[in-house]
């Protein structure tokens, strides 16, 4: 599979390290805009996302997520 025209191994790269997080932090970010929490919880996780794109969307699934108002 050749990706963008990179050279084999790069596709690899660009997958792991460049799509893979991007769409996790989209999803996040979107997730976390929909969703209703309570008092300034919304607004904490937004920060958390944006200033820490990879881990904070990681945290954001993992911990995050089980705050949300049903």
């Amino acid at each position: 599979m050749l990706l963008l025209g990179m050279p084999g191994g790069m596709e690899m790269f660009f997958l792991l390290f460049v799509l893979i997080p991007v769409v996790l932090w989209i999803t996040a970010l979107v997730d976390c805009l929909k969703s209703n929490f309570s008092g300034d919880s919304k607004i904490i996780w937004v920060l958390v996302i944006i200033f820490l794109p990879v881990l904070g969307s990681i945290l954001y699934f993992l911990v995050g997520r089980n705050q949300k108002i049903t």
